[in-house]
């Protein structure tokens, strides 16, 4: 009976769990590449008035709550979403990264199968539920492009490359 309902609940939240698989590759290696940078290179933008590479990382970190309040889940009462972008230094860069991959990751297992068509006005697209968790997947997946490019410019060789 429990192996039953495991494998149930299993299929009932395929969508979900194999999101939040994805997406917690795409976010470890975000994370690595945040702490291969030095600390100076966080303020490295590729030209002006394209972002720098804490910018890009404390702006995924904004997406990564933004995205999920969006499907009703409010962010922790102690994250400042109007300050996040305003977080200096690479220690708490990383920091507010990390808390909000967490976040998002668990956030994703609390939208049920029943209301993955759902549809949300993400203010950017309405879509479903679903199409809102491929988005926070995707999203982190670009930026990780992003910075894999900035990585390479600054001579910085992506840790999972080496």
């Amino acid at each position: 009976m429990v192996l039953a309902m495991t494998i149930s609940y299993s299929q009932d939240n395929l969508a979900q769990s194999t999101i939040q698989s994805v997406l917690t590759g795409n976010q470890a290696q975000v994370i690595q590449l945040a702490e291969a940078f030095s600390e100076e290179q966080y303020d490295w933008r590729p030209s002006d008035g394209v972002s720098s590479v804490g910018e890009a990382l404390l702006h995924v970190a904004g997406a990564n709550y933004y995205l999920a309040s969006k499907m009703g889940f409010a962010p922790p009462t102690d994250v400042d979403m109007m300050g996040i972008g305003k977080t200096t230094g690479k220690e708490n860069i990383i920091a507010t990264l990390k808390k909000s991959n967490a976040f998002v990751l668990e956030t994703i297992m609390m939208v049920e199968s029943a209301q993955l068509n759902e549809e949300v006005d993400f203010g950017f697209a309405k879509m479903n539920k679903l199409g809102g968790l491929l988005s926070m997947m995707e999203h982190n997946g670009e930026h990780k492009g992003q910075l894999i490019a900035y990585a390479r410019s600054n001579g910085v060789v992506p840790p999972w490359s080496e």
